[in-house]
């Protein structure tokens, strides 16, 4: 249990040896859910977009290929993701049309009102308090830009629960929860949706 709980407490803050193999599952493991939840994203058109807890950056890489005249800045607390998402996005940063960034959500260190689109895939678990670090988050959006969180976990599926209770400082929330804190926040006008045979959810949000 000891190496297991090792290897998958990395999802909060990959770091060292199993940190590094973690980031290198990311990309692919989290894939399908995270291009579900993007399909959501149908009527806007942003020019600057905020990627947070980017992980090892293909949700990055996607928003810029789905928005190709948008710049992405991508963020994370981890050392290690910082450094895979950079290298995963070489071209477009090289291009200026992507920057990655350690920051940590609950304290952050970004221009205010300048971004259209928050991202936020697989990732509000390990937030240390949804209000305060929603409340971050809608510091840096422009009035009337959009928030969107996407969850493999509803909150109540027993596999997430189980992981919940081995992985230090993680909380599935449910869409309520996430919706009260999004509201208490500051965000208006939210939705969410919930994927028919999977216990995936995606909350959207506008500022």
């Amino acid at each position: 249990m000891g190496l297991f709980k090792n290897f998958v407490s990395q999802t909060r803050k990959p770091e060292g040896v199993f940190g590094k193999m973690m980031v290198n599952g990311m990309n692919g493991g989290h894939a399908k859910m995270a291009d579900w939840g993007m399909a959501h994203l149908t009527s806007i058109a942003p020019e600057e977009i905020l990627e947070i807890g980017c992980g090892g950056g293909r949700n990055a890489g996607e928003l810029l290929r789905k928005y190709p005249g948008a710049k992405v800045t991508a963020v994370d607390y981890s050392e290690i993701s910082v450094g895979k998402a950079a290298e995963y996005n070489a071209e477009a940063i090289k291009a200026g049309r992507c920057e990655v960034q350690q920051q940590d959500v609950s304290a952050l260190t970004l221009p205010e009102e300048k971004y259209d689109l928050a991202t936020a895939f697989e990732t509000i678990y390990f937030w240390p308090g949804l209000e305060n670090c929603f409340a971050q988050v809608a510091k840096v959006l422009k009035p009337g830009a959009v928030f969107m969180i996407v969850n493999e976990s509803d909150g109540t599926d027993e596999a997430s629960l189980k992981f919940e209770k081995i992985i230090e400082g993680m909380k599935c929330h449910t869409i309520d929860e996430i919706e009260s804190a999004l509201k208490s926040a500051g965000f208006s006008k939210v939705k969410s949706d919930h994927h028919k045979s999977k216990p995936w959810i995606t909350v959207i949000a506008k500022k």
